[in-house]
């Protein structure tokens, strides 16, 4: 069963952790034949370091959320964008990164290739139909859809955003959207942090933001 998703902000009932996300990498190694098996997939757009650090972060929300199922959480954000692997790498950067992105067909296709690599994938590890499917409704919109249907959902989507706050993310990031770091910093303040569902993601966006604006010396650096 998933967890109906109370009005935004969705203020945590566990702790709320905003140190740097380094300090606290994925834990255990229960995942690790589901990522050796899309091992391909995570060589595009980066996602060798995406996936790896929006993990860490999806673990952080279901300590701040303990009534969510956190291995629905943790399995969805590990494949929500395998499926760049599959589709047109030059169409990436193109077409998910310019104009109005969010809706770009690029991104339709990855979602619909993500859902497929999980069907694929999970299977032979022993995770059952219905499990599989409620993995595949998370990643099925995970960037074109407006709404989460779901605290598992809201959770996945947060953490696919807090990564971005991250120096690392900003490195990365703003080189796909063409933007200097203070600029892309700027863009995460103004758009990003307004989409966050949860009151601890704001609070884990907010402090990394402070900590890369001054690593970066975005005062000056602009």
């Amino acid at each position: 069963m998933t967890t109906p998703l109370p009005a935004a902000p969705v203020p945590a009932g566990g702790p709320v952790d905003t140190s740097p996300i380094a300090l606290t990498p994925a834990r255990g190694s229960d995942l690790d034949a589901i990522w050796s098996a899309v091992v391909p997939e995570t060589r595009v757009r980066s996602n060798d370091i995406h996936l790896p650090v929006s993990l860490a972060y999806a673990e952080r929300l279901c300590d701040a959320h303990p009534e969510a199922d956190a291995l629905l959480v943790r399995v969805a954000i590990l494949l929500h964008d395998v499926g760049w692997g599959r589709v047109d790498e030059s169409r990436i950067i193109a077409e998910g990164f310019t104009g109005d992105w969010r809706k770009a067909a690029i991104r339709y296709e990855h979602e619909k290739q993500g859902c497929e690599i999980a069907r694929e994938v999970l299977p032979p590890l022993g995770y059952d139909d219905a499990f599989i499917e409620r993995v595949a409704a998370i990643i099925d919109g995970h960037d074109t859809r407006a709404e989460a249907y779901s605290l598992e959902d809201a959770l996945v989507r947060d953490a696919d955003r807090l990564w971005r706050f991250d120096h690392v993310g900003i490195a990365l990031a703003s080189g796909w959207f063409s933007m200097d770091p203070a600029t892309y910093c700027d863009r995460l303040r103004a758009e990003i942090v307004p989409e966050l569902l949860t009151q601890a993601a704001i609070e884990m966006a907010l402090a990394s933001l402070a900590r890369s604006e001054a690593l970066l010396k975005t005062d000056v650096l602009r």
